[in-house]
This record gives structure tokens, C-alpha cells and sequence, in this order.
């Protein structure tokens, strides 16, 4: 089976071309590009239609320049971002990003129509002032001209493969992270929605991954060279997918946990039902949809964006520092000199200045320079790992032995060292494509190439190396 997964990320995308012969799966590369969000006067946005134009291309290198036989195609996004289509479905108004100020205080105005235990109730999913729930409550509190025409809400992944199909479908992995759906009924909570006046009547109807959607559009299949290839809702949440390509075993059994590690950080363990109660309120966990009908529970951490943020202003003042560069000086720093709580830092910009106040507020040692504003980064998301592993076994009553962490920033083993570290446990570290992996898979599940989880997991430990790090002698376990 050749399949092509669309992998879009809150910075970058690509398209990845995977080839599972023999119960191994090889990837490869076809097309990246940037994600970069457009500061306009009336807010920050995606820039959606540029995303598409990327996407075309990565699938003409499939098509027109490699000559490919493809047999299916699936797109993964990052979660809780929306857009509204028209009644001639067209977009209304251009995505925006989960991190435009419109958001700020809408928590609290919602709270004051639902309450927040009410929500969780309804929902089981963790605060963030970046749901999607919140998100469209903004609009209606700004009398927002695009719900006045608006005839159908989807998701961001969902409304690149209509883009593709034509089909207008919700994938469940997806809608799970806006905090309006329910996922002991599996549906929308549409009563809940209309209390705070939003219409549930333009949601989409809910898939669950894998399902085929349809060819490419006739001109698409032409444009790129692919012809009539099928399109499957893939996990469309990115973190759904390389959860799925977690390289755990049955033997681990329930003795495992999970961090896709990226621009976030998601920590969470597989269960097979949603916990909502009062505990999971207070520790502000979430429930989300996962692939062969599991829950991910799991905590939201600010992740690797902050260095990305610090890369970014260190960059306008002239020094380019690679990752390398900043992970060789953070080795070389000071341990220990500060901690930061990673999640105090959502909005963008000044992150290096940000971080120095935040320590100089605290009565702590300031770092000065890039080496320790990396290590107070790395070693202060070790440290909230360690907190939210010890909520996770609380809530869940597992004892947790190993933490695998996948993505893009399993490849940081410093990190990978400092986690291990601090938390006592053994860390495993791989696969780096992890999101791809699984996107790839759940499109092979769907395909009926692949019979289960279990199955795509045994694929993924005999396809792609991992490396381990264990507790080093003396360290900090506190």
C-alpha cells in the first residue's frame, strides 16, 4: 500500500509518502512548507488559502513529477481551530489562529451562561481559552457578521478534505477537542450549545478516523496527476495519529504513558471510556476521541513553542542560533537556576525577556543568556511532565514505568535525559515522524490493510528505531 499523509503542524506541513510492504512501513518526505499565522489589523490568522495552494503541490510531486500509483491520501491538523462555510460553501470569514487575542476573558463570560462544571460535565475536556468553544462564543458575543450567513461549521482538517472531496464531514478525533462535543454519547452536545445561542444545526456529521470519504475532486485528480485516489479521514487531530504511532506493546499493558512533543506537549495514557468527575474537573484533565474508539486522556503543556518563540526574537537581533548551538550551551549551563511554569506563556512575542521577569518576579536567578534561557525551558517542561504524570496516576490508579515520548521533539535528548531525570522513569524516545506514522496507519485501518491498533503499533516497533534513556545516577527525582 502506498498512501499519502497531509501533515500540518501550528508551524510547518508537509506531505509524506509512506509505503507499508510486509508489515513494515517506510516513509518519506514528498513536500514541506511553512505555517506561518498573518497579523492583520483585525486580527491573527491562519493562512489558509496558501495552506491548500502547499498542499496541491505536495500531491503533484506525488502525482505529476514521481509518477505514483497512490491509493490513499489523509490530512491531520493541529486541534481546536474552525471555519465557517457559506451556503454556497465558500468561506465566510479566513480561519483564525487559537492564539488571536479575541479569545481573552471569553472564558469567564461563558462561565457566567454555563457553568464551568456544567461544561465539563458536558464535554469532559480541559479549560483552555483556545477551545474551539470559546473560540465561536466570540464570535456571537461580537455579533460576528460571518454567523449570519454561515451554513456549516468545520474543523481545520475537515475543511481541507472537503476542500479535496467536496464531502463535509466532522472526524471525530478532531471535534473531540473543541469542548462542545460529549464523548460518553458520542455527539455533539448540542444542548449545551444552545444555551449559549450557537446554532448545533451547522456542524457536520461525525466520522470516526479512517472512514473513506471520496476521490479527489476531478480537478485535483488532474491538477496533481493522481487521478481518483480516495480520501480517508484520517486521525484529523495531529496528536490522535502519533498516538496511535506510540511503539508500546502488550506486555507494557496499562504501565505506559504518552507525550507527542512538539509545539505542544500532550501527556496523557489510552483509556476505553472518558473519566469525568470532579477530580478529573480540578485537575483540569481532557478526554478526547482517539483511533479504534479509545479515549485520550491527557493534559495540554505549553511545549517547544516557547523556544521556538526565543529562536524568533533572538533572530531579530541578528543571532540565528540552530538547535544544536542552543542545546550545546544549555548542557554547558547552570542547572537548576530557575523554573518557569510553562503554561504562563501562551501569547507570542518577547519570550526571552518574558521568561528573565517571569524568574525576577519569583525571587529567582535570572538567566541572562541563551544557553540558561534554554536550560530554565527544558528543565522546567521536565518538571511539569513530573506533575501531571503524578495527576495522571492519581486520576487513573496506574503505575506508570515508562513515558514514551514521540514527535518532533523526541529528537531533543537533552530533554529526553532531564525528563528521565526528574520523573524517576525510564524514557523512550521515538518515532520523530510519529504524527505522519499514524495519520499513514489509520489510513491503512480504514483500507482494512490493517487490522487494529495492535497490529499498527507492531508495524511501528519493527519499521522505525527508538532510543532509551534511563534515570541517571544521582539525579533529581524530586
Amino acid at each position: 500500500m502506498k498512501a499519502l499523509a497531509i501533515d500540518l503542524g501550528a508551524t510547518s506541513g508537509r506531505v509524506m509518502l509512506g509505503e507499508l510492504e510486509q508489515g513494515e512501513l517506510v516513509l518519506e518526505e514528498l513536500h514541506r512548507f511553512s505555517n506561518t499565522p498573518v497579523h492583520l489589523p483585525t486580527g491573527l490568522y491562519w493562512d489558509t488559502l496558501r495552506l491548500f495552494h502547499e498542499i496541491r503541490k505536495g500531491l503533484a510531486v506525488a502525482g505529476r513529477e514521481r509518477k505514483l500509483q497512490i491509493d490513499a491520501i489523509g490530512v491531520d491538523t493541529w486541534g481546536v481551530d474552525i471555519a465557517f462555510l457559506g451556503e454556497d460553501g465558500a468561506l465566510v470569514d479566513n480561519p483564525h489562529h487559537y492564539r488571536d487575542a479575541r479569545n481573552e476573558g471569553v472564558q469567564e463570560k461563558a462561565f457566567a451562561v454555563v457553568p464551568k462544571a456544567e461544561i465539563f460535565e458536558a464535554t469532559g475536556i480541559q479549560f483552555m481559552r483556545i477551545n474551539s468553544l470559546y473560540q465561536w462564543y466570540a464570535m456571537k458575543l461580537a455579533n460576528a457578521p460571518a454567523l449570519r450567513v454561515a451554513k456549516r461549521l468545520l474543523f481545520m482538517p475537515d475543511l481541507f478534505n472537503y476542500w479535496l472531496t467536496g464531502v463535509a464531514r466532522a472526524e471525530r478525533t478532531i471535534a473531540s477537542t473543541s469542548q462542545f462535543y460529549d464523548p460518553r454519547k458520542r455527539a455533539f452536545a448540542a444542548d449545551m450549545l444552545g444555551k449559549f445561542g450557537l446554532d448545533a444545526s451547522i456542524l457536520g456529521e461525525l466520522i470516526d478516523p479512517g472512514t473513506r470519504l471520496g476521490p479527489l475532486l476531478a480537478d485535483i485528480g488532474w491538477f496533481t496527476g493522481l487521478g481518483t485516489v480516495p480520501v480517508y479521514a484520517s486521525g484529523g487531530h495531529d496528536t490522535a495519529d502519533a498516538v496511535v504511532a506510540v511503539p508500546a506493546q502488550p506486555e507494557d499493558k496499562n504501565a505506559w504513558c504518552y507525550i507527542s512533543s512538539g509545539t505542544w506537549s500532550l501527556m496523557g495514557v489510552e483509556l476505553d471510556e472518558p473519566v469525568i468527575d470532579a477530580a478529573t474537573l480540578e485537575e483540569n484533565f481532557t478526554n478526547e476521541a482517539g483511533a479504534g474508539g479509545k479515549i485520550r486522556f491527557l493534559k495540554n503543556i505549553a511545549g517547544m513553542w516557547l523556544l521556538e518563540e526565543c529562536r524568533a526574537a533572538w533572530a531579530l537581533e541578528g543571532h540565528n542560533f540552530t538547535y544544536d548551538e542552543l542545546m550545546e550551551s544549555a548542557a554547558a549551563a547552570k542547572p537548576r537556576m530557575a523554573l518557569i511554569d510553562p503554561d504562563a506563556f501562551i501569547e507570542p512575542g518577547h519570550m526571552p525577556a518574558r521568561i528573565a521577569e517571569y524568574c525576577r518576579k519569583k525571587n529567582q536567578e535570572e538567566p541572562v543568556d541563551p544557553g540558561q534561557v534554554t536550560r530554565v525551558i527544558l528543565e522546567s517542561l521536565a518538571e511539569r511532565y513530573k506533575q501531571v504524570l503524578a495527576s495522571i496516576e492519581k486520576l487513573t490508579g496506574r503505575k506508570i514505568r515508562t513515558i514514551h515520548i514521540v514527535g518532533g521533539g523526541s529528537q531533543n535528548r537533552l530533554l529526553n535525559q532531564l525528563v528521565a531525570n526528574t520523573t524517576g522513569r525510564a524514557v523512550v524516545a521515538g518515532p520523530v515522524e510519529a504524527t505522519a506514522i499514524g495519520n499513514l496507519l489509520i489510513q491503512a485501518m480504514g483500507a482494512g490493510v490493517v487490522r487494529d491498533l495492535k497490529e499498527a503499533r507492531e508495524i511501528v516497533a519493527r519499521s522505525f528505531p527508538v532510543e532509551t534513556f534511563q534515570p541517571s545516577r544521582g539525579a533529581s527525582s524530586r
